[in-house]
């Protein structure tokens, strides 16, 4: 049965949901409230990521996190706020920081990460796409002794979960990038990982879903629903706009607060903002790395180098904190040492919001309030990892198949 499916957000994980509910056979209406050419999907560092398989939700992070708030710099900031939404997820999100999370974290993020970057490689072939897909690993390049240790202990494991990965000297890592002029300890390597350039991939499969049907709706805002009982009958535009449908997918990523309420939904999510700095200067850097001391991802993309980094939690914004900025240009020189950012490069630097959950896990799954709601988001700082491995299960999920894998760790409704 041919379904109408209306998808809110048009980000990696809403292209993802049409794409495959389209070679489902199913109709696609992708709306957003943006141009659909900005934001986390095309800002992110590119990584396919199975190696990061600790939650954001992790014991000490808390702590660390209130000392952090008194730095501008910081790689984690928490700005303190007046507001239940926000009080309600701190208190979840510090209740999650256990071992118990992260035990019940690692398979499921694994898993989801795994199936996601081998669809990359699957929609690339089928589709005939030329997007960059680099499968060189990733780096975690460390300065003192004391991060080695601990990514040691990250790398044990990995190496348990099936990922395969090993620790690397100095003069290992400077092997595998003889042109980059390193000042490092060593590093752990992740052969499983992978690398893209996002705006490739995202504007060619919106071209590909234009080509076979797809409607997209750019800068409309979904402001409210028409219902029938336990279902939603039809999508509002704050254009006037409605749309009937018979599945409803909610991929709104940071932005899904203000549907929440007028779906009635319990969704405790907050926006993580992320910076990127993006060079044209040749810097002999080949392998993605990232500077653990400082939490800086390094990408080599096809034709640039980008430097990501930091996660703001300040609420719904996409204003520019230059101290951040700054954080992350200094750090890259630190570690290669031949590399300097210019004034230009920072001055052009953009910014995406990422929806993080209170335990570093997505919402993907129908909730109980709705029949014919899927929810899509709350990916943190791998949505980009997790784009068409999620797309799957909500297909997977809406034509009542057995899903790739089990939902229950990702379902909308649990309780922190």
């Amino acid at each position: 049965m041919v379904k109408n499916c209306v998808i809110i957000g048009g980000g990696i994980i809403g292209l993802s949901s049409a794409y495959y509910l389209q070679k489902a056979g199913h109709q696609v209406t992708v709306i957003d409230q943006g141009s659909m050419d900005s934001g986390a999907s095309y800002v992110n560092a590119g990584y396919l990521t199975p190696s990061h398989i600790i939650p954001l939700a992790a014991p000490g992070v808390m702590k660390q996190g209130i000392k952090w708030m008194f730095s501008s710099k910081s790689p984690l900031y928490i700005k303190p706020r007046i507001n239940a939404d926000f009080l309600k997820w701190t208190m979840a999100f510090n209740s999650s920081c256990s071992e118990k999370n992260v035990a019940k974290a690692i398979p499921a993020i694994r898993d989801i990460n795994l199936l996601s970057r081998d669809l990359y490689s699957d929609i690339k072939d089928t589709e005939n796409f030329s997007f960059q897909l680099e499968k060189k690993g990733l780096l975690m390049l460390c300065q003192s002794e004391h991060m080695l240790e601990e990514e040691g202990h990250v790398l044990a494991l990995a190496t348990k979960e099936g990922l395969p990965a090993r620790m690397l000297s100095a003069a290992e890592v400077q092997q595998k990038m003889p042109n980059a002029k390193l000042n490092i300890k060593g590093a752990a390597f992740y052969e499983c990982d992978q690398h893209t350039t996002p705006g490739e991939f995202m504007e060619e499969l919106k071209t590909l879903l234009v080509q076979k049907g797809a409607t997209f709706l750019k800068q409309e805002q979904v402001v409210d629903f028409d219902f029938n009982g336990k279902k939603i009958s039809a999508v509002k535009t704050a254009y006037g706009t409605t749309l009937e449908a018979d599945e409803v997918v909610l991929a709104t990523g940071a932005w899904a607060g203000s549907l929440n309420k007028k779906l009635n939904l319990n969704i405790l999510m907050q926006a993580g903002k992320g910076y990127r700095i993006n060079s044209e200067t040749e810097t002999g850097i080949t392998l993605p790395s990232i500077l653990c001391e400082a939490k800086v991802a390094v990408t080599p993309m096809n034709g640039f180098t980008r430097y990501a980094g930091t996660m703001e939690i300040a609420g719904i914004n996409h204003t520019i904190n230059k101290a951040r900025v700054e954080a992350i240009a200094e750090a890259v020189p630190k570690y290669f040492e031949n590399v300097a950012i210019t004034e230009q490069e920072k001055a052009e630097a953009q910014c995406g919001l990422r929806p993080v959950t209170p335990d570093g896990l997505p919402y993907i799954g129908k909730t109980s309030k709705w029949e014919n709601l899927t929810l899509a988001a709350g990916h943190a700082m791998m949505g980009w990892s997790l784009g068409p491995g999620t797309g799957l299960l909500v297909s997977e999920i809406i034509d009542g198949k057995k899903p790739s894998l089990d939902l229950g760790v990702y379902n909308p409704d649990r309780k922190f």
